[in-house]
């Protein structure tokens, strides 16, 4: 009777996090507005982009306007918890703020600053799970109006997922991550993984990657699995560990489309 009792507790809290993230709360009415309006609208003016993660020689440049970001807002409402809080000015325009925490402690979090009034993004900041800051962009001026932009977030392709775990068995995505797109350039292609927010890259070739920090790879027979991204390297070589071969013929129809593709 213990036994059965102790295998029934154990099988709940399997579940638990599966049904947490389908009873995720929405993301507050503002936040996902301006999320898909950055699709359509933009500030222009000067941004200081720093971007230390990937490392690189000159982290700090100014450009026109804030990096793209794929935002996903179904999927941040499934992988992050979110707070509000009146942010401070940027560029001299009032701001809300909104910290977007993963459900998954080895995922960066953001913070994005969200003009009051033009409902798009001011700002943004991401940190690793350590708390280091991976990359910020900050609007210093804006311009007095906003700028048409088209930035379409395609859909996840239906069964691209299975498609994938086909091609790679034994591959464990990292906790949030779904593949969302593939592409081919031969001899290798590479799947996108999202959680709304954060992307890394799964990629199979005919030779290694060069090793750095955010890069896992793995030997597969005659080829080789990386996985890039601002994970711990320990998350990142976990997902490879399980995979037991390469089947590129299991993409299907999805290789041959990607392979068409102009």
């Amino acid at each position: 009777m213990v036994r059965r009792r102790l295998s029934g507790l154990l099988a709940a809290l399997l579940v638990l996090p599966a049904v947490s993230a389908q009873n995720a709360a929405p993301l507050p009415a503002e936040l996902s507005r301006a999320l898909n309006r950055s699709r359509s609208f933009a500030a222009r003016g000067q941004v200081e982009v720093t971007v230390l993660f990937p490392p690189r020689a000159v982290p700090t440049r100014q450009v026109g306007q804030l990096p793209a970001v794929p935002f996903r807002p179904g999927m941040i409402a499934r992988n992050f918890t979110v707070s509000q809080s009146t942010g401070p000015a940027v560029a001299g325009r009032s701001t809300t703020r909104y910290d977007l925490t993963p459900r998954n402690p080895q995922a960066p979090r953001w913070t994005l600053w969200i003009d009051q009034a033009w409902a798009v993004p001011l700002a943004f900041e991401e940190r690793s799970a350590g708390g280091a800051v991976a990359r910020r962009a900050t609007f210093q001026k804006v311009n007095a109006g906003l700028a048409r932009v088209e930035r379409p977030v395609p859909a996840v392709p239906e069964g691209l997922r299975a498609a994938v775990m086909r091609t790679l068995p034994g591959l464990r995505f990292p906790d949030g991550f779904v593949p969302v797109a593939l592409e081919r350039a031969a001899p290798r292609w590479q799947v996108t993984l999202s959680d709304g927010l954060n992307t890394l890259s799964l990629v199979t070739a005919p030779r290694d990657v060069k090793a750095a920090p955010g890069v896992a790879s793995r030997q597969v027979g005659g080829r080789f699995v990386w996985l890039t991204g601002n994970l711990p390297q320990e998350g990142l070589s976990a997902a490879l560990s399980g995979i037991r071969k390469i089947d590129e013929a299991a993409l299907g129809t999805f290789l041959t489309a990607s392979s068409s593709s102009p």
